[in-house]
């Protein structure tokens, strides 16, 4: 009876967000707005339901009971106990239940931490949310069940779970990439209170800064674990394929980029207004995007659950109703939108307009390489492959471009900044990078390379803008200011996104990559390191066999052991490649072990990747330059009250 009642609490979560959305949006209706009172223990009950549908369908899978559908198909009696919880979001089922769960657990921290805010206003940010959580809920009853019964029928033994799944990396990954592609939905129910109370001021950008970069770092590790288990688990060594999947979480991250800056414009300058609430918009809507590719069935991915294409149906009607009753809002209310403010096109206010365009176009770059093949495909037939060189080629100088003005971000001012005061704020951080980026490129590449310009001017231009945010800090204790923590946390966000461009840029060019067929005993050379293969021997998981390569490795004096694995998984029969890599904050040296070939030879792949977990760690800074920013006293509650509901000329609730 425990996953019945788990389907119930699932129905009747759906029950109380229709009549919080209801109750919400209708909230400056007298007749609804006595009801509206009741919205903070609707969220709570809500999410109590969701909890406890999502804990009832984990029980299920940790006590093996294949009676239940999903069950049977993702887990089987040897999985480990550790990913017989994770597997609960290994399929389509109940990672779309993990999103709803997700979902609740926002809108019940906007209920607790939004009580400074206008009543009314307040409403209505839990009226869009709830709204939006009728149709997930709506989806995850009526199309992708999870409580399904397998009866009379009941099987011995589940299927098991995808071996690719059997990981700590996809353990994680998902709740915290679904945290920063839900978390957007609260950026755009503020969008969309602000919109129906007409009240586009400065107030409800002030609001949403906190949530908008809380769910922008979640998102960004989400994407960095997402690479990070690729690189690892594909056994293949890439980092970023450029796989539509992976682009349908890249997309919401660039859009949610540009909309962090332009959240700072209009709280500081009440400009930006109408790019701003747009951006919010967009959001959400790529979020949903996402949604769309991972689940519809219309593409074949590794990353991508293969579901029936009507389900995908479901999704994209939703995502049109949402998008399309958004934008006939926007338009409505577009005539509100002027801003008074003026700005010289030497100012902080430009730059972050002239960032703006630069993610937005760098967005449609994305979305045009990930659609166009579908789309083709769909009208002629014929499938369409867009690779790498097409991202490449446009993505590359778009993002070198974003550079070029982060270095210059400290040292603008609001409004107007003098061009000597730009260049006598420049002038050492410019000559330190000259002396730096030199010497860098001459240590890594022996000289100038014409061929790999764009990575050697992507790496000048990572230490310039280290180098121009190091001087401003300095500057600033010199004189005795003391930094602001919103300053603290762009400059290490900053800092974090020229580590990870270095990263990429060092990685991509500096990378060797040799298919050897080797013989126990055999060594070669690799980037003056010296590599022994030892012996081939057989191992033992707790639901699979295994081949494991002894490989002896031997670099500047110091010598470490790689054990690459061939495992079969004995649930299904499952063959999977675990690469053996020795991580190291300049380089990993990485060995994967493929066929055995003929006359006892074996395949063998090996990776020398400078600098790739630069890629990984600057994603973590950037995070934690998001987050500290949250951490601003603007954002306290008892100040943010104060200034807000003075903004709105409303009261408290």
């Amino acid at each position: 009876m425990s996953v019945e009642l788990g389907h119930f609490a699932a129905v009747l979560a759906f029950a109380l967000a229709c009549g919080m959305a209801v109750l919400g949006l209708g909230a400056r209706f007298r007749l609804l707005a006595t009801g509206a009172r009741a919205l903070p223990f609707l969220v709570t009950g809500q999410f109590v339901l969701v909890a406890l549908a999502f804990g009832l369908l984990m029980h299920a899978f940790a006590t093996d009971d294949f009676s239940v559908r999903y069950v049977s198909e993702h887990s089987n009696t040897q999985l480990p106990f550790m990913y017989k919880l994770a597997a609960l979001w290994g399929g389509h089922e109940g990672s779309f239940l993990l999103w709803v769960l997700i979902m609740c657990t926002w809108m019940l921290a906007v209920a607790v931490r939004s009580a400074h805010l206008p009543t009314v206003f307040r409403w209505n940010v839990l009226g869009v949310m709830a709204l939006m959580n009728v149709g997930f809920l709506a989806f995850l009853l009526f199309t992708s069940n999870p409580f399904r019964r397998l009866v009379p029928f009941t099987p011995a033994e589940g299927v098991d779970l995808n071996p690719l799944l059997q990981d700590f990396g996809l353990t994680v990954h998902p709740p915290v990439l679904y945290t920063g592609y839900v978390g957007f939905s609260v950026a755009f129910a503020f969008a969309i209170a602000a919109l129906l109370s007409g009240r586009l001021d400065a107030a409800w950008a002030r609001w949403s800064r906190p949530w908008t970069n809380t769910a922008w770092a979640f998102l960004t590790i989400g994407i960095a674990l997402g690479s990070w288990w690729a690189y690892y688990e594909l056994g293949w060594g890439g980092w970023w394929f450029w796989d539509p999947v992976e682009n349908a979480s890249f997309m919401p991250w660039l859009i949610g980029t540009a909309l962090v800056h332009s959240l700072a414009a209009t709280e500081k300058r009440g400009v930006f207004k109408s790019w701003t609430l747009l951006l919010a918009i967009a959001a959400f809507s790529l979020s949903l995007l996402g949604a769309f590719i991972v689940r519809s069935g219309v593409l074949t991915s590794v990353h991508a659950f293969a579901v029936d294409p009507e389900r995908g149906m479901f999704i994209l009607i939703f995502l049109a109703v949402v998008v399309g009753g958004s934008l006939t809002l926007y338009g409505a209310r577009a005539w509100q939108l002027r801003s008074r403010a003026s700005f010289d096109w030497l100012s902080r206010d430009a730059f972050l307009l002239q960032n703006n365009i630069l993610l937005a176009v760098a967005l449609g770059v994305v979305l045009t390489g990930t659609l166009w093949p579908l789309g083709y495909e769909a009208i002629t037939g014929d499938k369409l492959s867009v690779g790498k060189p097409y991202f490449n080629q446009l993505f590359v100088p778009l993002m070198l471009l974003l550079c070029a003005l982060l270095v210059l971000a400290p040292v603008v001012n609001w409004k107007r900044t003098a061009p000597s005061r730009i260049v006598a704020l420049l002038r050492w951080p410019l000559v330190a990078t000259g002396v730096l980026g030199l010497g860098a490129v001459i240590a890594l590449w022996g000289a100038f390379d014409l061929p790999r310009l764009a990575a050697m001017v992507a790496v000048v231009l990572a230490i310039a803008i280290v180098a121009s945010h190091a001087a401003d800090l300095v500057r600033k204790l010199r004189s005795g200011h003391r930094p602001g923590v919103a300053w603290l946390g762009m400059c290490i966000a900053h800092v974090g996104f020229a580590m990870s461009v270095a990263g990429v840029a060092l990685t991509v060019e500096l990378s060797s990559e040799k298919d050897l067929a080797m013989h126990p005993g055999d060594t070669v050379e690799r980037e003056g390191r010296q590599i022994r293969f030892v012996s081939v021997e057989d191992g033992r998981g707790p639901n699979y066999v295994a081949q494991v390569g002894q490989f002896a490795i031997t670099e500047n004096g110091r010598e470490f052991m790689l054990r690459p694995e061939k495992r079969r998984y004995v649930a299904g029969g499952n063959m999977m490649t675990e690469a053996a890599i020795d991580p190291g904050f300049l380089r990993d040296v990485y060995i994967s072990l493929g066929e055995p070939l003929e006359a006892g030879a074996w395949a063998v792949r090996v990776h020398i990747k400078p600098f790739v977990r630069w890629i990984w760690f600057g994603a973590i800074i950037m995070a934690a330059g998001g987050g500290l920013a949250i951490l601003d006293r603007r954002y306290r509650l008892r100040v943010a009250a104060r200034a807000g509901v003075a903004a709105a000329g409303g009261a408290p609730a």
